[in-house]
């Protein structure tokens, strides 16, 4: 399956070579939008969900940068005519996969592409991986708490503290006063989780307990798990369960109507 990308680039000529002259099919790639401001751009990524996002930081609307915190992006690549170190800086800590300088070199992007593509299939393996851990019978995911570490345990009592707000890595590690860089290293070496995937995984978690009640409906769970949009929701959702919130709810219907144990 190939992972989806939205571009945000306010330059015209810029945005359509892009969309244009990518050779998209061959990195596993799909374009599926593209918007010429940062406000555009952030209510363009909460509907699509893409796996990642290229984009310029001065933007119209709203910076690049601001436009990735709100939208809690997980995978970007910056494209920028700025060398400023303070940009860079900020890219670091939200994450930034990579941070190209204009005018790109078209081998310098889809090497970048290539080598995030690659990143992005490593992950999906861990998560594949993951699951395998699971118990057949468990409906939730099993998550690793007290982990004998008093940082990364303290990380994740924030998470349950916080995961219905628009939080993550950023806040998390300015919450213990520490780095990012170095709560990621760390959270990874004694959970064996990304902290990224931990925080989404805690979320589905909670869905699933809500999912139980039918009043809720399915925007009302997401936005009570703090997921930025109910379509990010379901993808996020899919990618751990292999079923959409809704798929799950039915089917979990099913079972309590036949009287059968979860």
């Amino acid at each position: 399956m190939a992972f989806t990308v939205v571009i945000v680039e306010d330059e015209q000529i810029i945005r359509e070579d892009l969309e244009k002259t990518t050779p998209w099919e061959s990195l596993d790639l799909v374009c599926i939008g593209s918007a010429s401001d940062g406000l555009e751009g952030e209510r363009m990524i909460k509907t699509l969900a893409p796996d990642m996002v290229i984009t310029d930081i001065r933007l119209p609307g709203q910076d690049g940068l601001a436009m990735l915190r709100q939208c809690q992006v997980a995978h970007a690549i910056i494209l920028s005519g700025h060398s400023d170190f303070s940009y860079m800086q900020a890219a670091i800590r939200l994450g930034v996969y990579d941070y190209l300088l204009k005018p790109v070199d078209d081998g310098e992007l889809e090497k970048s592409l290539a080598s995030l593509v690659d990143a992005l299939r490593e992950e999906d393996r861990e998560l594949a991986e993951l699951k395998q851990t699971q118990q057949d019978d468990q409906s939730s995911i099993y998550l690793p708490r007290n982990v004998g570490n008093h940082m990364v345990e303290s990380a994740i009592v924030y998470i349950n503290d916080h995961f219905n707000e628009s939080m993550g890595l950023l806040e998390t590690a300015q919450f213990l006063q520490i780095s990012e860089s170095h709560l990621s290293r760390l959270f990874k070496e004694v959970t064996g989780w990304n902290f990224l995937h931990y925080l989404n995984a805690w979320r589905v978690n909670q869905a699933i307990e809500l999912l139980e009640d039918p009043r809720l409906n399915i925007a009302m769970i997401s936005n009570r798990c703090g997921f930025p949009t109910p379509g990010y929701f379901a993808k996020i959702f899919r990618r751990f369960t292999g079923k959409t919130p809704s798929q799950y709810r039915d089917e979990h219907s099913m079972v309590c109507f036949d009287g059968k144990n979860r």
